[in-house]
């Protein structure tokens, strides 16, 4: 099928321009069904190595992340908490996710695997049709026990979980509840109702089944006081605040995840309440030009945009001819004033997690790692877009990457970091050896040596989103994300190279390559896969998608030493 064809790519990459184309503590909730499993055991998380010893509490440190919602680096000069963690901790300016989707994305999270690791590959599964995407293939593929939250809790901490979990983990009232996630010692899964805001439904563990609570939303004759305290940015901020201090007060470490669904789009065509934008905030932060954070609303505008209305014609896929493959990106881009509007509506989205962070850092102790991160960008005109995200750009894949805590030197690091090391990093944190199936790099080192550089690239795998359908954000998005071919790519630094599959049949490939350099250009300005002035650091990245190639690795299968070099 489609989205395996990666591993065959690799006989297309000698030189491109010669070779011809080649073919994711529990309180009771409001006693609504229960939804349980025995627990499953694997040959992968319990079973990895020997658990090292427990250690004291001042020996673990704690750990919190707050995982954000497509947060793109645009806002990130609107919070202020990110302002404070970059000046007191560790700033990651080349970090990146392995695919630009919400579940594909945390899927690696999760595990530190990529997509062909984890078999999740889209955001859904078409409603039980496909095994590629969704919290069914994270399930079927037996990544809730690969999970690092599973090792931490065998490990001795006691591991919450609030807010946002993965795609169609879901419940609606009269249907059975899903299963419980082994790994969670309290479990508050906010369902995809929240999207929108308001009048939605949570999960909590009790007696070691899960429960269901209902937050119902106020009428709208009521108060914006009112509605904001039911707000799903409140509700999530209120309950990761009475984990938190429950873990503080602990001799146990803790591990804490608060997964916020700021600033993500509403997913139904009309908002909860008339009048509700696209990116619906709070009601405190819809009006006032300080509505946005530390940037002036007035000051936001396209030119905060890199690429914003690009003309896409000259960022055509080229064949491994040279010639011109199928232009993929042709759809049109949003308008100057819609692309405004939104930037500025998801601003001031973002304000209610940039205040719960700064609750986080004022309650957490000098013994206690903090780390802000989102599962992917978003693109809101840029190069031609529309909004959204799903490609290889630079508006989708990087994300802001900031961790404070006990031994931090402050600054920012050089090196190139993707989710899939994250896992790792929270393994050793706790005193453990990272599992052998992770693909990522443990970030510790580099949160004491500044200037340690040990990884230069990263790597992307998307899927077309079409072998699934059914995405959260359609009604907004359109064929947006339907249109972006499947593509595997590396990032450096300074450098993109994407090789897209340009011919949409499952049984099919053509591959068209994109290169661009961010040397002089903060954006994919025009393909360069065919310049001759960048034929060595084009066949260098082709070389490296090469040896990615290779990596085949599944499950929880160990990966070889080889493919932990490929990003050196």
């Amino acid at each position: 099928m489609q989205h395996f064809k990666r591993a065959w790519a690799g006989v297309c990459l000698v030189a491109l321009m010669t070779v011809a184309a080649c073919g994711g503590p529990g309180e009771a909730g409001s006693g609504a069904p229960d939804g349980a499993r025995p627990p499953r055991t694997t040959s992968g998380a319990s079973a990895v190595g020997d658990l090292q010893p427990a250690a004291t509490r001042d020996q673990r440190p704690n750990i919190v992340v707050v995982m954000l919602d497509d947060f793109s680096m645009d806002l990130v000069q609107t919070m202020r908490s990110a302002q404070r963690m970059r000046k007191a901790g560790a700033s990651y300016p080349f970090s990146f996710v392995t695919d630009s989707l919400c579940c594909v994305s945390r899927s690696s999270f999760f595990t530190g695997q990529y997509p062909h690791q984890t078999g999740v590959r889209t955001n859904t599964s078409n409603q039980g049709t496909s095994q590629l995407g969704g919290w069914p293939a994270y399930d079927t593929h037996g990544n809730p026990e690969r999970a690092f939250n599973v090792r931490l809790q065998e490990a001795g901490y006691t591991t919450g979980f609030v807010g946002k979990f993965l795609n169609e983990y879901e419940w609606v009232p009269g249907r059975a509840l899903p299963p419980v996630v082994p790994g969670w010692t309290s479990f508050n899964a906010v369902f995809g109702s929240a999207y929108d805001g308001w009048d939605f439904a949570s999960t909590s563990l009790a007696d070691g089944r899960l429960r269901v609570t209902q937050h119902p939303a106020p009428p709208a004759s009521a108060s914006d006081a009112a509605k904001d305290r039911a707000y799903a940015g409140t509700m999530i901020g209120d309950r990761a605040m009475q984990v938190l201090r429950q873990g503080e007060a602990s001799d146990a470490p803790y591990f804490l995840e608060v997964a916020l669904y700021a600033p993500h789009n509403r997913t139904q065509p009309q908002g909860y309440y008339p009048g509700d934008p696209l990116f619906p905030p709070m009601f405190r932060d819809r009006a006032g030009d300080r509505s946005c954070g530390r940037v002036a609303c007035r000051k936001l505008t396209v030119d905060d945009l890199p690429g914003f209305g690009d003309d896409p014609r000259d960022n055509r896929p080229r064949l491994a001819d040279g010639t011109k493959g199928r232009a993929w990106n042709t759809a049109g881009s949003l308008r100057p004033a819609v692309a405004t509007r939104d930037l500025r509506d998801r601003a001031r989205m973002a304000q209610s997690a940039d205040r719960l962070v700064n609750r986080i850092l004022g309650a957490v102790g000098p013994d206690t790692y903090v780390v802000l991160t989102s599962d992917n960008g978003f693109h809101l005109g840029q190069n031609a877009l529309g909004r959204g995200k799903g490609t290889p750009y630079d508006t989708d894949v990087r994300v802001p990457l900031l961790v404070t805590g006990p031994g931090v030197v402050p600054g920012a690091r050089r090196e190139v970091t993707s989710n899939i090391d994250l896992a790792p990093t929270f393994e050793e944190l706790a005193g453990l050896g990272p599992a052998p199936f992770r693909s990522g790099l443990s970030l510790v080192p580099t949160l004491a040596q500044p200037k340690l550089v040990r990884q230069g690239y990263a790597f992307l795998e998307h899927t077309q989103q079409t072998l699934t359908g059914g995405d959260p954000d359609a009604a907004f998005s359109g064929p947006e994300l339907d249109r972006i071919p499947s593509y595997t790519a590396v990032r450096s630094r300074t450098a993109l190279l994407a090789r897209f599959d340009l011919d949409p049949r499952p049984d099919r490939a053509q591959w068209g390559y994109e290169f661009y350099s961010y040397r002089r250009n903060g954006f994919e300005l025009r393909n360069n896969v065919t310049n001759p002035k960048r034929r060595a650091e084009v066949d260098l990245l082709m070389a490296k998608l090469a040896a990615f190639d290779t990596c085949q690795e599944s499950g929880d299968q160990p990966v070889s030493a080889a493919c932990r070099s490929v990003r050196q």
